[in-house]
């Protein structure tokens, strides 16, 4: 069973996101929060796989709380909730942690789907939404170059793998792509997280983007 909590400061958002989930047999919502210090509390009350995390409310907003949610021990997957297809606060979302961004309008047997892989450790964020993401960042050359830097103490080998976080693909794409078994793919994804100092995959995607290793 998925355990989602579910934050939005409007509880009709939160009663609809909770009817779509609760449809699935396999997603139960756990708890539904307003604001950003709320879902922290029930976080760590409910101990969910995946949290929908709106970005803009009032207080505690959803980029403190996303913030806060990856220093815990072994924290969720939060997906950042967004009513634009790209959005200059979803770039900060993502480099605080989180695993991904959905927009509010996504239709209802999408959002289902997305649950499942952000539960599973993927990547909830398309090559395409993360290009225009790193195309809108005001500091998008800096960025380039600090990602540079950092990629370049990467092995060949890692570089191909960072690449293929780049294009959003699973573990057992990558290891088709590279001729890899799933296991040692999943080895270089560690040792990679740990290496360009990403809290999870989708850092390390968009890092690959600002590097340039991605072909558009």
């Amino acid at each position: 069973m998925i355990r989602v909590v579910v934050v939005d400061d409007e509880p009709m958002v939160c009663a609809h996101l909770r009817t779509i989930l609760g449809s699935a047999a396999d997603i139960e919502v756990v708890a539904q929060a307003q604001d950003g210090a709320e879902a922290v509390e029930a976080v760590v009350r409910h101990r969910p796989r995946v949290v929908l995390m709106d970005l803009r409310m009032p207080g505690v907003d959803g980029l403190t709380a996303i913030e806060r949610i990856a220093k815990l021990p072994e924290p969720p997957a939060v997906v950042a909730l967004t009513t634009f297809d790209a959005d200059t606060y979803v770039i900060r979302a993502l480099r605080a942690g989180a695993a991904g961004f959905l927009v509010k309008s996504t239709p209802p047997e999408d959002l289902i789907g997305l649950v499942r892989v952000a539960a599973d450790g993927h990547t909830v964020l398309s090559p395409e939404a993360a290009q225009r993401l790193v195309a809108m960042s005001a500091d998008g050359r800096r960025r380039g170059d600090d990602a540079r830097r950092k990629t370049d103490g990467l092995t060949e080998r890692e570089t191909d793998v960072l690449a293929c976080l780049g294009e959003g693909l699973s573990n057992a794409d990558i290891a088709a792509r590279l001729h890899l078994a799933e296991a040692t793919v999943k080895s270089y994804v560690s040792r990679m997280l740990v290496k360009l100092d990403c809290t999870n995959r989708t850092q390390a995607g968009l890092l690959a983007h600002e590097a340039g290793l991605v072909k558009r």
